[in-house]
């Protein structure tokens, strides 16, 4: 057998640029690398001798490249993903948080952390974390319960059997989730004799498994007894490129269905059959639906609190639960009749079981009165918003709607935490792929970062990152990366001056605002923030807006904004109101009151909890 003499860095990295999806391209499109002792000498030097073949990109940050890398994945549906690494230490502790939002969002991303001597002759070394009890354990344990798969390269022979493992969990359609291969620095460097065929291109295939013909039969069969049946579309439907099987589903057979955050947007919002999205930040039409239904149908979705309002949305007294899943795990949650496979094969071979059947007339007047009701909240004010103080300031709702008015069916809204995720869900009306949420770990930090791996996803878009002052504040780096590599994208950044979303949490919860808006907070003066200023000198286009006729303006004039010849990242800032909600929708979410207080609020905010508490369904 023909042999290849090269370290094991060299080899990883020449291994993964021949992994290749259905349309030849590679699998893994990159490397996010912030180099560091640990990666340097042998990841480092991997890389820079494969050059193009495998590029490497710099981030500022490894928990936020990491985030772009997931965007990147979830962009594209799974299709793709890419790999970041990082020194030992606190920068592959850094990156522990990004792999828990890819494993909440059952999204592809390689972790590549260095890791400490495999000899352990210089122990401890710099960075080290020593476990006591544990001679084998390292920093990088902290990965295993935030990722799908977890290995330890321990010797250089390790990639024969690691890395198509790796693999095998990223491009599984149920198993998808990120992967950590912790990488002994000193192996990295070591050389070994690979067989020559372990570097021959692959082609990874995403598996379609259909579902079992008796669970498709049980599930037609509740669908044809049900006087009210709705689907909750989720993100399975999208990254099973369910969209349009979907559409062709609910039209033949007269269902309507709602969207969750992570299924938002994989059919237009004008669809006549789309009630928009359910549960906490759902729409009134979507709730109403959703808690008349006998026969609750899931489609991809993981039934997460939000959607369910805490289990209390579905307030049929004989209500039925399906879901479809590609995932065991999440096809028999809370009692759900399974229908384990992909959507839409399952959606396919469903349709097929069912024939002509098309389910009761229901009454589809709830969304026209909804719609309505979105365009009032929506809507520009007579006022000018010209000076805070003097004139009301905008609604995050407000904001919406004038982002609303200038978008485009290109346009691909994004977010991630804070009070614009449950805004945007409940009354942005979403072009067909033109929604991106992260609101599985709801992580703040994830918008900028976020938006620049969508753009390099789907450069053909127009990318608009919805952002608060408190996400902003917590990682806002990546914009230089955009700007050195010229990813255009443009942010709206809404200066409510502080943690708004939780402040209007603490007082429905019934205690007194603190520590959240600054002027609530144990500080001398509160903060004057040059955001705008702050953005240009990391190299963006910026600008301050004082009403929202110049919030359009600005948004229209960033698609143009370029330095020498290419696009650059935009940031708006609006300053906004922290007080008020988005003035629709809504339904409950547990999220526990105190017990004991002596507060007049608190007491009625803990009756108003148990009283909705009790209505909540364990099954």
């Amino acid at each position: 057998m023909k042999k290849i003499r090269l370290t094991a860095a060299q080899a990883m990295v020449r291994w993964l640029s021949l992994q290749q999806t259905e349309t030849g391209e590679r699998f893994i499109d990159g490397v996010w690398a912030i180099f560091g002792h640990g990666n340097v000498a042998g990841l480092g030097e991997a890389l820079h001798g494969i050059g193009d073949a495998l590029p490497t990109w710099r981030g500022q940050n490894e928990q936020t490249m990491a985030h772009a890398a997931i965007a990147y994945a979830k962009t594209k549906k799974r299709r793709r993903a890419m790999a970041v690494t990082s020194s030992i230490g606190p920068g592959a502790t850094n990156m522990v948080t990004a792999a828990a939002l890819a494993m909440v969002n059952r999204l592809p991303v390689l972790f590549i952390p260095g890791d400490v001597f495999a000899h352990r002759r210089p122990d401890p070394v710099l960075q080290q974390i020593e476990d006591f009890q544990d001679g084998t354990v390292t920093a990088n344990d902290a990965f295993r319960p935030v990722v799908r798969y977890f290995d330890r390269i321990t010797r250089p022979e390790h990639l024969l059997t690691c890395l198509p493992r790796a693999m095998a969990v990223m491009t599984d359609p149920a198993e998808c989730g990120p992967v950590c291969l912790a990488f002994c620095q000193d192996v990295q460097a070591e050389a070994f004799d690979y067989p020559e065929t372990f570097f021959t291109p692959k082609i990874w295939r995403i598996r379609r498994p259909a579902p079992d013909a008796h669970d498709v039969a049980d599930v037609a069969a509740l669908i044809r007894a049900a006087q009210a049946p709705v689907i909750i579309a989720g993100g399975g439907v999208i990254y099973a490129e369910a969209e349009a099987t979907l559409a062709h589903f609910v039209t033949n057979h007269n269902i309507p269905f709602v969207e969750t955050q992570a299924g938002k947007g994989g059919n237009d919002w004008s669809h006549p059959l789309n009630f928009g999205s359910p549960g906490v930040t759902g729409a009134d039409c979507a709730n109403q639906i959703c808690a008349a239904s006998d026969l609750v149908i899931g489609v991809g979705t993981r039934f997460q609190d939000f959607t369910t309002g805490s289990w209390t949305l579905f307030a049929h007294p004989a209500h039925k639960l399906v879901s479809i899943n590609i995932l065991p795990f999440d096809a028999m949650k809370h009692n759900a009749v399974g229908l384990v496979g992909d959507a839409k094969i399952a959606l396919t071979q469903l349709s097929a079981a069912l024939g002509d059947f098309r389910a009761p007339p229901f009454d589809a007047a709830p969304r026209d009165v909804w719609q309505q009701m979105v365009k009032q909240v929506t809507s520009a004010p007579p006022q000018s918003f010209a000076k805070p103080g003097t004139n009301q300031l905008p609604s995050d709702a407000q904001v919406i709607g004038a982002v609303q008015r200038v978008a485009s069916k290109d346009t691909i809204v994004m977010c991630a935490a804070g009070t614009m995720p449950g805004a945007l869900q409940v009354l942005w009306q979403a072009a067909a792929g033109g929604y991106h949420m992260e609101y599985g770990f709801s992580c703040m930090g994830y918008e900028l970062a976020g938006a620049m791996g969508i753009a390099l996803a789907a450069p053909d878009k127009e990318v608009i990152c919805f952002v608060g002052d408190g996400s902003y504040m917590m990682a806002n780096s990546e914009i230089a990366t955009a700007v050195m590599r010229r990813i255009p994208f443009t942010v709206v950044l809404t200066d409510n001056r502080g943690y708004g979303c939780i402040n209007r949490l603490q007082i429905e919860c019934g205690g007194a605002e603190f520590n959240n808006l600054y002027q609530n907070c144990n500080i001398e003066v509160a903060p004057e923030i040059d955001f705008v200023a702050h953005a240009r000198a990391m190299g963006a286009m910026a600008q301050k807006v004082s009403n929202l006729a110049e919030l359009e303006a600005a948004i229209i004039a960033a698609r143009s904004h370029v330095v020498r010849g290419r696009k650059i990242p935009s940031v708006i800032v609006i300053d906004t109101d922290p007080v008020p909600g988005t003035g629709a929708g809504g339904h409950w979410w547990d999220v526990a009151v105190p017990e004991a207080g002596d507060r007049d609020q608190l007491v009625t905010a803990r009756a108003r909890y148990e009283a909705q508490a009790a209505q909540a369904r364990l099954v």
